[in-house]
């Protein structure tokens, strides 16, 4: 590390005419676990001091925290629509550069993200949901409920107008309002899922590990050889299969409506690598979490264009009808750099959750008895 000017006997500290040379060995040890609990990360060699800002993070403290000590250039682009002004804002953050003899981002990463479209998202989905509660009382809350679901899932990424804050207003009624549920924890969780998927203690979408499900090879071997247990054991691919039953017995559109929205949202997910945080690339990190569904004209709307999840967890910001678009590149990226993309049936999509849940609970279950 370069040394620095130091303080004066009077006054305040200098400021270094030049700034910090920082090599990658230093910024590993500020990820937020060590001494102090320093934060830090780097964009576009620039290395960035994020301790305290962490807490005012717009997106939220934990999101931007699961980057500390690594680089975070992908998942800036992939976030921030207007990334002058935000830049704008890190300036007082700015701690150091990348040294030149240094790469410009970790050696196990090889891949850079592609730039996304900002043009503005059409809103049809507005006039889809008023057209859908002319129908019966049970498809108005079926249907109209889980396509709103979807829509403001598109307005917490941002992806509907050019301005952020008509995005966050909607979604406010959206979800507030129309389905009682708050929109600041919505986001904080699924910005977090979008950093780190299937990253165990990084994405909160496995926190149901252990407690409900064993997930993943490696997690459910730790689990099995430490001989603990988990509520369905080996069985629970046949449990995710009636697990909202008390609520079916309730009422009859919302068991609909969740059963629906967990099946949608975990086909793409549970069967594809779960493990520890490996500090991949931003799109080998995407790519081992995700796969898509062959697109339909149903398998579109069905899954609120959801079964472009590979697109979609690239570019979070991108608006959803350009999904199709991008998706030859995207996989003639991942061709060039040996990176598996998945596409498969929707109904291939549905028996794949199951079968990864009867596996993992098998591996759970084999490290238990011979670990």
């Amino acid at each position: 590390m370069a040394p620095q000017t130091g303080p004066s006997d009077k006054g305040p500290p200098s400021i270094p005419a030049f700034p910090e040379l920082l090599t990658w060995e230093e910024i590993r040890t500020r990820n937020g676990g060590g001494r102090g609990r320093e934060q830090w990360l780097v964009i576009d060699r620039k290395v960035y001091d994020v301790t305290q800002f962490s807490r005012r993070h717009p997106g939220g403290s934990r999101v931007i925290g699961h980057y500390a000590g690594q680089d975070a250039t992908d998942a800036f682009v992939a976030f921030h629509q207007d990334k002058a002004l935000v830049k704008k804002y890190m300036k007082s953050l700015l701690i150091g550069e990348l040294a030149p003899d240094q790469p410009s981002f970790e050696s196990n990463k090889k891949v850079s993200a592609l730039d996304s479209s900002d043009s503005p998202y059409e809103v049809t989905d507005t006039r889809q949901i008023i057209a859908v509660k002319q129908f019966s009382f049970l498809s108005d809350l079926l249907v109209s409920q889980i396509q709103m679901g979807w829509f403001q899932h598109d307005l917490g990424h941002c992806s509907v107008f050019r301005k952020p804050k008509w995005n966050r207003l909607l979604q406010i009624v959206m979800i507030n309002m129309l389905k009682g549920l708050p929109a600041s924890w919505w986001n904080h969780l699924h910005n977090q899922h979008h950093a780190k998927p299937n990253c165990f203690r990084k994405d909160p979408d496995l926190n149901m590990h252990p407690l409900l499900f064993s997930l993943g090879k490696t997690l459910s071997v730790e689990l099995g050889k430490q001989k603990k247990k988990f509520m369905p054991y080996n069985y629970q691919h046949k449990y995710f299969i009636c697990e909202d039953d008390k609520s079916f017995c309730v009422y009859l559109p919302r068991y609909l409506e969740s059963t629906w929205f967990i099946w949608v949202t975990q086909m793409n997910h549970i069967p594809m690598d779960i493990d520890y945080d490996k500090n991949e690339d931003w799109v080998s990190t995407q790519l081992h979490a995700t796969c898509n569904v062959n697109q339909s004209v149903f398998n579109d709307w069905f899954t609120g264009h959801l079964n472009f999840q590979i697109e979609h967890h690239l570019f979070p910001t991108m608006p959803r009808h350009n999904y199709w678009k991008v998706a030859p590149l995207v996989k003639s990226l991942c061709d060039k750099h040996g990176i598996e993309y998945k596409s498969k049936t929707l109904l291939t999509a549905f028996v794949d959750i199951l079968n990864s849940l009867k596996d993992s609970g098998e591996h759970w279950l084999e490290a238990y008895l011979h670990g």
